[in-house]
């Protein structure tokens, strides 16, 4: 059962969201529509590509709404695309010099995006609580030492992921920068501390190698293998994961 804390984070990230994936569209119909009214005849076909975008967006915040690790990707393309067009569109009223300006706008829409997206992350996971355990959102956590590394603890599964460098890709199968297992093939999580001088291993390949570096972590044991995870929240994860399992193994 949600506590209020709980249920005022859920509101609260639930409208950015919202901004985010229909807010952003529907400024960007409206930036068009404006400059179009001043188009004769009215220039009605330059409002399809803003609808679009609202349809998507519309699609994808179904499907979204709980992952938080989407949310920045999809307001760094709708903050791009929008100031990329309302920067190049005033030339259909013989207006040109925001055309010269189109990178820093396209940069200004993207960082208003992502940094809405971000605002939702943090409102929504700092700091963590056990209790967002029974919420549905998909919870996520940076690895201490395993740079660009995640766990994302989801309602059915867990999963470890690491990202692909540019640099590191030839030869680099995909398949073995994530692996995911169902919440009921855990069979144990454990809280450890660690020195930093350990050589531990993982159940992916690491584009990066991994820094030793000393303070807690989780122990997730499934399917006869254990992850030792290094993450500053060992403590709230382990209770995560263990309310997360409890809720998905049938009674």
């Amino acid at each position: 059962m949600n506590t209020p804390e709980v249920t005022r984070r859920h509101r609260q990230v639930q409208l950015v969201v919202t901004i985010v994936y229909l807010g952003i569209p529907l400024v960007f119909l409206g930036a068009v529509l404006w400059i179009s009214s001043g188009v004769t005849p009215f220039n009605w076909q330059a409002g399809l590509l803003p609808l679009a975008m609202l349809v998507l967006g519309w699609f994808l915040r179904s499907r979204h709404r709980y992952k938080p690790q989407r949310w920045a990707g999809v307001g760094a393309f709708f903050g791009a695309v929008t100031g990329l067009f309302v920067a190049f569109y005033p030339i259909v009223l013989d207006v040109y010099w925001p055309a010269y300006l189109f990178l820093p706008v396209m940069w200004l829409g993207m960082v208003l995006g992502v940094g809405l997206a971000r605002y939702a992350e943090r409102v929504l996971l700092v700091p963590v609580v056990p209790e967002l355990a029974d919420t549905q959102y998909e919870l996520f956590f940076r690895l201490r030492g395993l740079r660009l590394t995640t766990l994302t603890v989801g309602t059915e599964s867990v999963t470890i992921q690491g990202r692909a460098m540019l640099r590191n890709r030839s030869g680099l199968n995909p398949n073995d920068l994530g692996r995911t297992y169902p919440l009921t093939a855990i069979t144990g999580v454990h809280e450890v501390s660690l020195t930093g001088l350990e050589r531990l291993k993982y159940p992916i390949t690491l584009p990066i190698p991994p820094v030793g570096t000393a303070g807690p972590a989780v122990i997730v044991q499934a399917s006869g293998e254990d992850w030792v995870l290094p993450t500053d929240q060992a403590a709230t994860l382990v209770q995560l994961l263990n309310r997360r399992i409890a809720a998905a193994r049938p009674e």
